[in-house]
């Protein structure tokens, strides 16, 4: 039995003559005088309803089954990466370790591979940027310990005569390149990132976009802390078991735009230096 929305048994609300009997619905045709057949509320049939609800399950499937495959995550595992090399990104690391020791306080025992050879010349960078290159002993130690042997003599003589009072001065140094008391003297190199340029069996020549922090920290420094940005380029040459600097040279730049930090005070700035250690930098 079926009955219309309007209460009646057909389309115009009549009923038909009074046999008792229920009128039986037929399909529309043209003529039928009990009008179409009763239409949902909703205005879809059950079988297109079906058929929505049969897509909307199929899609959420998908979406979970994408999801639980990882599509949706952007990070490259140490298993991908060594499965498809091409895929990993130039600062992606790789899980190798950077070094086996130090070497008067530096970073030593690099691999014989372009990452080696680029985490050599960061490290170097580093050291060869400290205050310590202000002191005339820890200054031979550092060339010692970076350089070929072939190349140390020669570079340490220019490094001497470089580091000369004349110079000390325009840093806020004394002239013996002693720190004024109540001062704080600043010099530290930072590599942003590393680049080959040229790498044969034995030799390697890398370069490090750097940003560095020169000048005194203190109440009353004429010369404060500022920064720069620069790029060093080393030819390093593979040395008893380890990379050795071969020569070095600077250019300027590439500098980003200033933002808008506002400078800190000379004692946050002393604090920080003196607060926070440098690192072993690895590629």
């Amino acid at each position: 039995m079926s009955l219309s929305d309007d209460g009646g048994y057909g389309g115009d609300g009549r009923r038909g003559p009074e046999t008792g009997q229920t009128r039986t619905r037929l399909p529309d045709n043209d003529g039928d005088i009990y009008g179409p057949g009763r239409r949902s509320r909703t205005g879809l049939s059950s079988r297109n309803l079906v058929t929505i609800v049969g897509v909307i399950v199929l899609l959420l499937a998908a979406i979970a089954f994408a999801n639980r495959g990882g599509s949706g995550n952007s990070e490259t595992t140490a298993d991908d990466s060594s499965k498809d090399p091409g895929h990993t990104q130039p600062t992606a690391p790789t899980g190798t370790k950077a070094v086996d020791g130090k070497t008067s306080g530096i970073a030593s025992g690099f691999a014989k591979t372009e990452q080696g050879a680029q985490s050599a010349a960061a490290n170097f960078a580093v050291a060869l940027g400290s205050s310590d290159m202000f002191n005339k002993e820890q200054r031979h130690k550092i060339v010692n310990t970076v350089m070929a042997p072939s190349a140390t003599a020669t570079l340490q003589n220019k490094l001497d005569d470089a580091y000369s009072p004349d110079f000390f001065k325009t840093v806020g140094l004394k002239a013996d390149g002693s720190t004024p008391s109540g001062m704080t003297f600043v010099s530290r190199t930072i590599p942003v990132g590393t680049k080959i340029k040229d790498f044969a069996k034995d030799q390697a020549t890398v370069e490090v976009w750097c940003t560095g922090l020169l000048g005194m920290a203190g109440e009353g420094s004429v010369k404060p802390v500022t920064t720069s940005w620069f790029t060093l380029t080393m030819k390093l040459a593979w040395t008893g078991n380890d990379w050795k600097t071969l020569t070095r040279s600077q250019t300027d730049g590439p500098a980003p735009v200033s933002g808008d930090v506002p400078a800190s005070g000379a004692k946050e700035i002393a604090g920080a230096v003196q607060g926070y250690g440098g690192f072993t930098y690895a590629r």
